[in-house]
């Protein structure tokens, strides 16, 4: 009687043990996406603001006057940091 108790728990115990390995694979399989993701985000924007700088960069050359290159230069260098 206890041996086809146990057979009957083993059973559901295996099957939750299952269930919750293929719950945890789906979760990791999950983060490693969210987390490719957040890196393609991050290099399309790295590679916008780079763009920007380089469009600021051009236009600025691209001014007659000396003193509004050098002006626009030096504001260029102080919001750099931000």
């Amino acid at each position: 009687m206890i041996a086809k108790l146990w057979q009957r728990i083993a059973g559901w115990l295996g099957l939750l043990g299952g269930l919750a390995l293929a719950a945890l694979a789906l979760l990791q399989v999950g983060w490693r996406q969210g987390r490719a993701q957040a890196e393609q985000k991050q290099t399309k924007a790295d590679m916008a603001a780079v763009e920007v700088g380089r469009d600021a960069a051009e236009t600025i050359e691209r001014l007659d006057d000396d003193a509004v290159r050098d002006r626009a230069r030096k504001r260029m260098r102080d919001t750099e940091g931000r």
